[in-house]
């Protein structure tokens, strides 16, 4: 049934069409409003059979989810940005002992200093956690791939991470088509755990192990995440059959068929660049852009295939790895590790900053003319720059002997450039 509704609203619903037994809430925004949502529908009875649970902390939050999910229950939480770096211990624990549960993140920035808005910080300090990262373009793709977390954990008996965009997403309305509960109920049975906590039937979760088992533990984690890649496009397609709409998947392509140059990103941004492509090709050029969906596990053989004709590849990251450049970049270039392409990175959208068709236009017609740096930070504001590093200039007075400061600014951004260029 199509609806207009806000991005949190519409996943709050698809998690409890999913039927969660168990439903942990602490809040912080931009998450708030899922859990706010769900807390609303557990109270009406219009979700039966679960037990919604206000927690102290984000850290209780994924350890209550822990805990239902290792004794038997469908377990679902949300958090977001310092929530998330507050609940790691508990992030890995819950991968390292192979429980589904699924998780929204509502994807913002991590301070200092302090910053509410978007970008993929947060969930990229948790990418080598374990987790399924999927991350969604849309609000409908937010509802779509909450349904197909739930299926995709619990085959694999692993926890899925939902990103979607804060704010861009959470926060804004659109039309949704949301499924019925004969749908729902068709395409994801009823939760059967592999391992349960019963004290009928005595076992140990989360024993210690020492070394000569610990390396064995962790390949099978890996292995795990290996046949993800082949389970995720698999209940993508089943989920099109049920639904009738395409959504999910490993990545997703538009006009790479031709294209010399690909613009590879991740989440909502994806529509910006979109629109810009567009309008790029009307005036002739071959440009075509890559949507990572699937982040963990990273589909290497498929960013492989659809980008093997293409002349060069453009990151654009929400997040980088400061003092080495792009995240996902370099996870890209393992892709094409064995081609000649030059794979750039464009940092853009920190903290919530807006991403333009025009800055995106600017920066493909300068990568088309391999004007592109290896490492840009898109409508970087060099006067603030410069005044910034002219005063920490003036009060390291023992440092003579720099030269000019827009000389020294542009220079760093030129020398890093030409460092990752040779990685």
């Amino acid at each position: 049934m199509l609806e207009q509704c806000e991005g949190s609203s519409a996943v709050a619903h698809a998690v409890a069409l999913c039927r969660p037994e168990v439903i942990c809430a602490y809040p912080i925004s931009p998450q708030t409003h899922i859990v706010e949502g769900l807390g609303e529908i557990v109270k009406s009875g219009e979700l039966a059979n679960c037990e919604f649970v206000n927690v102290e902390s984000e850290f209780a939050a994924l350890s209550v989810a822990i805990g239902a999910s290792a004794t038997g229950a469908r377990s679902y939480t949300a958090t977001s940005s310092q929530g998330l770096l507050f609940m790691a211990e508990a992030v890995y624990n819950a991968s390292g002992l192979g429980l589904p549960i699924v998780m929204t993140l509502a994807n913002r920035a991590i301070g200092a200093p302090i910053n509410i808005w978007n970008d993929h910080t947060d969930s990229m300090s948790m990418r080598d956690a374990g987790w399924l990262q999927l991350f969604a373009e849309t609000n409908q793709e937010a509802l779509d791939l909450h349904i197909q977390a739930f299926r995709i954990a619990e085959t694999l008996s692993l926890p899925v991470m939902v990103c979607m965009d804060g704010f861009i997403l959470t926060h804004a309305y659109e039309r949704v088509d949301m499924p019925d509960q004969a749908q729902v109920d068709r395409f994801l049975p009823p939760y059967r755990p592999r391992q349960v906590l019963d004290p009928a039937a005595p076992i140990t979760i989360g024993a210690m192990v020492g070394p000569e088992a610990f390396t064995e533990v962790r390949y099978l984690e890996h292995l795990k995440q290996a046949r993800a890649l082949d389970l995720i496009p698999k209940i993508a397609d089943e989920f099109k059959q049920e639904f009738a709409r395409d959504s999910g998947g490993l990545i997703r392509t538009y006009h790479t068929e031709d294209a010399d140059t690909i613009v590879i990103a991740l989440g909502s941004v994806l529509g910006t660049i979109k629109d810009t492509v567009d309008e790029l090709r009307s005036e002739g050029m071959r440009v075509g852009v890559l949507g990572i969906t699937s982040y963990r596990p990273f589909p290497i053989q498929a960013i492989e295939a659809a980008t093997a004709d293409a002349k060069r590849l453009v990151v654009v990251e929400k997040c980088f790895a400061v003092g080495m450049g792009g995240i996902v970049t370099r996870d890209v270039r393992s892709a094409v590790r064995n081609r000649p392409q030059p794979v750039l990175t464009v940092v853009a959208g920190l903290g919530g900053r807006p991403i333009t068709k025009a800055s995106i236009k600017q920066m493909l017609l300068d990568a088309v003319a391999d004007k592109l740096l290896p490492l840009t930070f898109l409508d970087l504001d060099w006067a603030v720059v410069n005044r910034v590093l002219d005063r920490e200039n003036h009060l390291r007075h023992a440092v003579t002997d720099l030269p000019r400061t827009v000389s020294v600014a542009a220079d760093v951004q030129t020398a890093t450039g030409a460092a990752l260029s040779n990685t």
